[in-house]
C-alpha cells in the first residue's frame, strides 16, 4: 500500500454472542462519514444481526483495505472470518473460538504491515477461549505476544474526564500486592510518560502516583507500603527528569479538583484505577495499550451478554474506542494523509 494511502482501523468481531456486532452495526451508522474501519467478522452473521435488529446497514464483504475505503461510506466493509456455529446472543460457544482469536490476529497483521492505521477490538469472552487452549490472561498478553513485546504491555483506561494506568491488572488483591516492586512502578510511569508524549500529545506530562493503604500510609502507621514501594519508584522517576508527584491518597485523588493537578494516574491494581473512570465516565472510557508497536483500543465494557440481540446495546464507548485509535494513529503517522480524520 502506497505511504501517503489511507490506512483504515481495523475492528474485530469480539465474542459473536455479545453486543459486538449490534455496536459495530450502529458505531458505522454514526460514523459513516468519519474515519474508515473495516471489521473482520462474519458477513452472514452481521447481515442476519443487522436485518434482526432493524438496523439499515447494507454488509458488503471486500478483498483488501483499499476496497474497505472505497466502500465505507456507503456501507459496512468485512473482511470476512467464518464462524463454525449461528451464534445465540448470550451464550458463548467455544466452537466459535477460532475465528475470535483469528479476527485479532488478522487485525493485528494488518497493524504491523500497514494495511490498517489502527486495531480496536470488540469485547471477548477470556474463560470460553480458555476452554480452548488460549494461553493468555486477555486481549492486551495476546496482543503484546503478537506484536513481539510481551512484558512491555500496559493498560490504560483513558476519557476526557480521567487517565489510569494500573501497575498490576488481571490478578487477585493478594497477588498484586506482592507483585508490586518500585521498578514495577516505575516501568509502568515511563511507558505512560512516552505514550502521553508520542500518542496524546502532552509535551510535560504530569504522573500523580497513588499510594496502597488508606490516607497512603499515614506515614506508616496504616502500612508501610508507601515508604517500601511507592516512594523509591517517584525518586527514582524524579532523578530521571519525570514530573511525578505521590503517594496519593486513593480516597482523595479522583475529585474533580485533584484531577486537575495530573494528566494521568499512576495506580497499583486493577480496581483502584477502573472503579473510579468507570464511574466518572463508562460512557466514554476507552481501553488503549501502550508499549505496543500499533495503536490498539478497545470499549471500556464486556461482552453484556444479558443484552445481547435486544437491540439496546449501547455503542458509544465502541465510537469512542475508533475515534481514540484514529487520533492516536494520526498522531503516530499510521494513517496516511489522503483523507482528514473524522
Amino acid at each position: 500500500m502506497p505511504d501517503q494511502a489511507i490506512r483504515p482501523l481495523a475492528l474485530t468481531m469480539g465474542d459473536p454472542a455479545g453486543i459486538g456486532g449490534e455496536c459495530t452495526l450502529r458505531a458505522w451508522l454514526a460514523r459513516r462519514d468519519g474515519y474508515p474501519f473495516v471489521t473482520l467478522d462474519d458477513p452472514t452473521h452481521l447481515n442476519d444481526l443487522a436485518r434482526r435488529l432493524r438496523l439499515h446497514v447494507p454488509i458488503i464483504p471486500v478483498a483488501d483495505t483499499e476496497a474497505a475505503v472505497r466502500a465505507f461510506p456507503n456501507a459496512l466493509p468485512v473482511l470476512s472470518i467464518p464462524l463454525a456455529s449461528q451464534p445465540r446472543p448470550g451464550v458463548p460457544d467455544a466452537a466459535n473460538a477460532p475465528a475470535i482469536v483469528g479476527s485479532i490476529t488478522r487485525a493485528v497483521a494488518m497493524a504491523l504491515n500497514g494495511q490498517a492505521g489502527a486495531v480496536v477490538t470488540n469485547p471477548i469472552n477470556k474463560a470460553a477461549l480458555y476452554a480452548t487452549g488460549f494461553a493468555y490472561p486477555g486481549h492486551t498478553e495476546f496482543l503484546a505476544a503478537l506484536t513481539g513485546v510481551p512484558g512491555r504491555e500496559i493498560m490504560m483506561l483513558a476519557s476526557p474526564l480521567l487517565r489510569v494506568v494500573p501497575v498490576t491488572v488481571h490478578v487477585s488483591l493478594r497477588e498484586a500486592i506482592a507483585k508490586l516492586t518500585p521498578t514495577l512502578i516505575a516501568a509502568a510511569a515511563r511507558t505512560t510518560h512516552a505514550a502521553l508524549v508520542r500518542d496524546f500529545g502532552i509535551a510535560h506530562p504530569r504522573l500523580a502516583i497513588a499510594g496502597l493503604n488508606p490516607h497512603a500510609g499515614e506515614q506508616g502507621a496504616l502500612g508501610a507500603e508507601e515508604s517500601i514501594l511507592v516512594r523509591p519508584a517517584i525518586d527514582l522517576l524524579l532523578g530521571e527528569g519525570l514530573d511525578v508527584s505521590g503517594p496519593w491518597p486513593p480516597d482523595t485523588m479522583f475529585t474533580r479538583i485533584a484531577r486537575t493537578r495530573y494528566d494521568a494516574a499512576i495506580c497499583l491494581y486493577h480496581d483502584q484505577a477502573l472503579i473510579p473512570l468507570k464511574t466518572l465516565d463508562m460512557d466514554h472510557g476507552v481501553n488503549v495499550t501502550l508499549g505496543l508497536p500499533i495503536v490498539r483500543t478497545s470499549p471500556d465494557h464486556g461482552t453484556a451478554y444479558d443484552i445481547a440481540g435486544q437491540g439496546v446495546a449501547d455503542p458509544t464507548s465502541l465510537i469512542a474506542a475508533l475515534d481514540l485509535a484514529a487520533e492516536l494513529a494520526r498522531r503516530r503517522s499510521f494513517l496516511g494523509s489522503g483523507r482528514a480524520v473524522g
